[in-house]
């Protein structure tokens, strides 16, 4: 049998002439063409032989970047012996999880338990609160230096990484050691990993991703598909993504990359001819696995991880559900039970829906502004001033019989009603005046008051209006149901609702509580109540009863990553020492970490580094522009350079 070269085969194929050049033959457009291709094809068997052969030398580069890398980083790292910037958050977080209090923060939980754990190991039994910057480690016993040297260990491993990530996309060795020698003396990071925080851990799992994935693209070439290494380094892929987002959300930007190179190559695999169905089926199988559902899953464990380790109430407890808050050991949320009607003349506690600021409250203390009446507020803790009790205005219909047999009559959708706190005795009440907060026309003042010389004041009338019910129980849709009916309150002479936010009192007059209004044209989420416990002199024991739903993993894995949403959305306030991106590509200022003694941390960045990337990606930019302006123009290009990404 006789192989044919490519050359051959475009000879027999089109005709070509076989005898040597001659220098007519040369200045041919097919010939040129033909030369092109050989050149091209010879530069992509040499960058195949780099990328499969990798020497003895290499190894030896690899462990000298990184024992290098960990000597500048561990270089004593003891040193400062007290607390540095966000020092304070996250090893604060690892004595929350050592004591096992449930607490929010705005990123997953991988890497915060990673440094619980070396923390626990090392000796630290969480009664070190890192509470703020300066505190002294040595003087408290903190064993920081073993947690520092293990996030300091994790940032010097990208290094090496980073150069194997360039051998594997086909880069020269020299390329492979600019690059992590770049990535090895850039000061910020350097500053970054010597210091318990999050991000060398992000960065070591970002990194081994990239890595996993190079390897990968390696391996998806038609003559090493679906072998043992194509399957390995796909599913360390997904296992790294899924590692990387559990750290930090930033690490969504990993899986999106990946992602897009995933769409772009099912798309041409759908796209050639010579694949079956059945071939592209098990392409978009495996990759959706490894790269889908692998990462979610990852995500999730974590989460179970996180939830087995915070059994316990803590600080986070307000930002989460009553129903949440209801998992947790020592929680003041508990309820054996609860009568499930609602009737005139019950005691009830009124939870407000839209936020987390608690019941509706009232106590002695009056507002400074307005009518200077009794302040109505939200107050998150339980509390004998949240008790109200449900009356039935004088001069509204009355029903004749009673819907029970304790003789009393169920507060039903549409009813107007009177709320009367327990402990003053003063009406819920709201009348034109601006309230202390929100100035707006639209917001009146809500007050407790009751006018003993009106006692039909309408002012004190509010209407209930069933905006939601539980669909097991119907009953909830057309009368008020403890836990079950969720519904508004209208004023009735106003026409405004009651609303809270989340803005609150000034701490020397409002203590700090979340203030309440009364607001026309109101958006619904904000409006929303329900009561949380009920209490009545008829009812007995034999009443009917109700409690909050346990919720599942998922239920709570849902919940938590909203809040976690939420909080990270309200983080807009910017401070003296933060940095913004537009700062970065050109180095213009750093971040203050830690000031003692006239000894400074201060993150900067390596000018080198940071202005030669900025000027790299620019050209890369303008190069890539003006090669597909000129294939777009139909003119040849010799450069035979990889100038596209490697992982795109």
């Amino acid at each position: 049998m006789t192989f044919l070269s490519q050359v051959q085969v475009r000879q027999r194929r089109f005709g070509w002439p076989t005898r040597s050049s001659t220098r007519q033959d040369r200045c041919d457009p097919l010939y040129l063409d033909d030369k092109i291709w050989k050149a091209d094809h010879q530069h992509k068997q040499r960058l195949a032989t780099k990328i499969e052969s990798f020497t003895k030398n290499e190894y030896t580069i690899v462990i000298c970047l990184t024992l290098w890398s960990l000597y500048i980083r561990l270089w004593k790292i003891s040193q400062p012996g007290s607390v540095v910037f966000d020092e304070v958050h996250f090893g604060g977080f690892a004595s929350k999880y050592i004591n096992m209090k449930f607490f929010i923060d705005v990123h997953p939980p991988l890497a915060k338990m990673l440094i619980a754990l070396v923390g626990r190991l090392a000796g630290l039994d969480g009664s070190f609160d890192f509470k703020e910057i300066g505190l002294d480690y040595i003087e408290n016993g903190v064993p920081y230096v073993a947690i520092r040297v293990f996030c300091g260990t994790l940032g010097a491993l990208a290094v090496p990484m980073a150069y194997l990530t360039m051998k594997k996309a086909g880069h020269s060795t020299m390329s492979g050691i600019v690059v992590s020698l770049m990535l090895c003396y850039e000061n910020g990071l350097i500053t970054n990993n010597r210091l318990i925080l999050l991000d060398p851990i992000l960065l070591f799992f970002t990194s081994a991703s990239t890595l996993s994935w190079v390897n990968f693209c390696d391996q998806d070439k038609s003559s090493k598909v679906f072998n043992l290494q194509w399957y390995f380094w796909l599913t360390m892929t997904g296992l790294c993504m899924g590692l990387t987002a559990s750290c930090k959300w930033v690490g969504l930007f990993t899986i999106g990359t990946v992602g897009i190179r995933t769409i772009k190559s099912l798309w041409n695999i759908l796209g050639d001819t010579q694949v079956s169905m059945l071939t592209f089926s098990h392409h978009f199988f495996v990759r959706s696995i490894c790269l889908i559902v692998l990462p979610v899953a990852i995500y999730m464990i974590m989460f179970a991880i996180h939830f087995r380790s915070l059994p316990n109430t803590g600080d986070g407890d307000t930002f989460m559900s009553p129903e949440f808050q209801q998992t947790l050991t020592g929680s003041n949320t508990h309820m054996a039970g609860t009568p499930i009607d609602i009737a005139y003349g019950s005691r009830v506690w009124i939870r407000h829906e839209g936020t987390r600021g608690g019941y509706l409250h009232s106590h002695p203390h009056k507002y400074l502004t307005g009518s200077g009446q009794q302040q109505i507020t939200l107050y998150p803790h339980k509390d004998d001033n949240n008790w109200w009790i449900i009356e039935k205005p004088r001069n509204s219909p009355r029903r004749k019989r009673p819907d029970n047999k304790y003789g009393v009559q169920y507060v039903r959708n549409g009813d107007r009603i009177r709320l009367v706190h327990a402990l003053s005795s003063q009406r819920l009440h709201s009348h034109d005046e601006k309230p202390p907060l929100a100035n707006d026309e639209y917001h009146k003042e809500v007050s407790a008051y009751t006018d003993l010389d009106i006692p039909n004041d309408p002012d004190n009338d509010w209407i209930v209006d069933i905006v939601a019910y539980d669909g097991k129980d119907l009953e909830s849709k057309d009368r008020m149901r403890t836990i079950h009916s969720r519904f508004r309150l209208l004023h009735y002479r106003q026409q405004c609702v009651l609303f809270s936010h989340e803005k609150t009192l000034p701490e020397e007059w409002g203590f700090g509580q979340q203030e309440v209004t009364c607001m026309q044209d109101s958006k619904l989420p904000k409006t929303i109540w329900y009561i949380e416990a009920n209490q009545h002199p008829k009812f007995d024991e034999d009443v009917e009863m109700v409690s909050y739903k346990h919720p599942g993993f998922l239920t709570k894995f849902i919940e938590l990553n909203k809040v976690m949403w939420h909080v990270n959305k309200g983080l807009t306030k910017s401070h003296p020492y933060d940095s913004r991106p537009q700062a970065w590509p050109f180095l213009r200022r750093g971040i203050s970490f830690w000031v003692k003694d006239g000894k400074h941390i201060y993150l900067l960045g390596n000018p080198v580094v940071f202005w030669s990337s900025t000027i790299a990606v620019s050209v890369y930019l303008a190069i890539s522009f003006v090669i597909v302006l000129m294939k777009k123009r139909g003119y040849k290009s010799k450069f035979h350079g990889n100038y596209f990404i490697p992982v795109m």
